[in-house]
Order: structure tokens, then sequence, then C-alpha cells
């Protein structure tokens, strides 16, 4: 994996052979969070992708971002290469009204051998593939923790044994992500990723999703309504091409220099078609949805 590159990308070159601690974990959880979005458009685009963590990593590096078997795939690639001790694990987001569940569609890291004045123990839960949910690592300790606007509840999981359960805020898009405290490859996935990337009834399918955490709240796209959860509060519906791709570049990050000039006006008669299909009562509804599509 091109390491440097991967941390001139998030704007940590210094780090290429810095020291393994907790303060640098935080500092790349962050600056990976708030410079690499959550983002399915190749779905949109019609350009399949695997849940390898290489091929994730080099479609950041080129400026793109993924959903969370890319984005912790990515970061658990590059974690381990700098020398960290990352675990991964089956997880399962809860959308909001539904049941609690680990049926893959989301993959969790955790990190551990990283003690800390505030967790002693040293264990981390990372996570960049919630969307608008963690900004930094969360020590591995039930209790109740506050980053920006949100509050978050870190408990034991009451459907995996050993496991673990994340309450996301009211305010968040999903209600919460339970995991197995078992190791896990990337294999694990292969079924879901399918699913979440091809199935008519995935949210990922059903509505183009950008989200984009920093440290005051959290920037939303979907479909064509661009909204902000924090500070700067508002919400927008980007009438034109050239507001949407606009939006894209200054907002996400994400210029789209990978994308043709013929592809994105295709990108763009898709959504528009979806946004009028919702206006007029049908489907592609732009409404928050599970991290993981669910």
């Amino acid at each position: 994996m091109n390491t440097a590159g991967y941390l001139r990308r998030i704007g940590l070159p210094h780090l290429l052979n810095a020291p393994v601690s907790a303060e640098n974990l935080r500092a790349l959880h962050v600056a990976h969070i708030e410079k690499v979005s959550y983002e399915a458009l190749e779905i949109w685009l019609g350009r399949p992708t695997t849940v390898d963590p290489l091929e994730s990593a080099e479609r950041i590096i080129r400026g793109r971002g993924g959903y969370c078997f890319h984005l912790n795939g990515a970061f658990s690639a590059l974690a381990m290469a700098l020398g960290y001790d990352v675990t991964r694990h089956v997880g399962g987001v809860q959308p909001r009204g539904g049941e609690a569940n680990i049926d893959a569609n989301h993959l969790v890291l955790t990190v551990r051998g990283l003690p800390s004045d505030d967790n002693p123990g040293g264990e981390w839960l990372v996570d960049l593939g919630l969307g608008d949910a963690l900004h930094e690592p969360l020590p591995l300790v039930a209790g109740t923790y506050r980053q920006g606007p949100f509050e978050y509840v870190l408990r034991p999981s009451e459907i995996a044994p050993g496991g673990w359960r994340f309450d996301h805020d009211p305010s968040g898009s999903f209600q919460g992500m339970d995991f197995d405290a078992a190791p896990t490859d990337m294999s694990a996935f292969v079924e879901m990723h399918r699913h979440l990337t091809t199935s008519p009834t995935s949210g990922f399918v059903r509505v183009a999703a950008v989200q984009r955490r920093d440290a005051w709240g959290v920037d939303s796209l979907r479909g064509l309504v661009l909204s902000r959860i924090g500070v700067g509060a508002n919400a927008v519906t980007l009438s034109t091409a050239r507001d949407y791709y606009a939006a894209l570049a200054d907002v996400f990050s994400l210029p789209l220099d990978d994308v043709s000039a013929e592809e994105k006006d295709k990108l763009w008669r898709r959504l528009h078609d979806a946004h009028e299909a919702w206006m007029a009562g049908g489907e592609g509804v732009p409404s928050p949805g599970g991290a993981a599509g669910a």
C-alpha cells in the first residue's frame, strides 16, 4: 500500500514514521473523517467496487471516499502499516424503528495497546464508516460520550455476548450499532456488499448519499437535498448540476476528478429524475437512513 500517499491525502505526511500512540491514532481518525467523505456515488455511476482494503485505499488516495467497508477497510490497512494493533469485527447498524442486529452490514474496528489518561486499558473503538457519527475514537469502555453536538452511549451488547453496542444521538441518521467481539476478515462482508450495492431495497441504491463529519456537526447530501446538523444548521435543495457538483467539491472535498463530463451529465439526470419522483410522491426519498444503507 502507498502509505505515504495515503497520509498525504489526509494531510498528515509527518506521521509516516511517528510512534504508535493514542494521540496519533486520534489525529489519524479526525483527519480521515474530515477529509475523506462517506459516499456511495460509485453505485450511481455504475462502477462496481469490492471490499478489498487495498483497492479502497487506492481509490481514497485518488480523491474519493466510500462507505463502511471501504473506509474502515482502508483505514485498517493504513493503521496496520503504521504499526497499530487493529482488529476487524462484524457489526450491524440498526436503522430508526428497526431491530438490533449483527447481519454484517457494517465493518467495525478496534485498536488496542494504546493506554491514555482517559483510557488506561488502551482499547479503542475506531469507526470511520458511520457517516454522521464518530469524529474521534471512543475508549472501549462503557459510558456516555459527547463529541460536538452529539451524545453517544457505549455499552455491552444485548444481542452479542461479549460484544458492544453503540447508541447514536437521537438526532443521528440511525438508532445504533452492535458488533461482535470476535475478529473477522473481509470475506465476511462480501455478500452484504453485493446486496448493498445492487439490491433495489438497499438505501445506497435508493438514495445517493454523501456525508462529512467535522468537530461541530455533519453535512449530508441525500439526493439533491443538502443539509447540516450542528453549528450552521440549514437545508437547501440543489436545483442545478452546477450547484450539485460545486457542493460535492466545496463541502465534501469530492471534486470527482476521476469522473468524465459525460458520466457527470448522466449522474445528474439520474439524480434529478429520482428527485422529481420523490416530489411526485414516488420512490427515492432523500431522507435519513442507516449508515450502512440498512
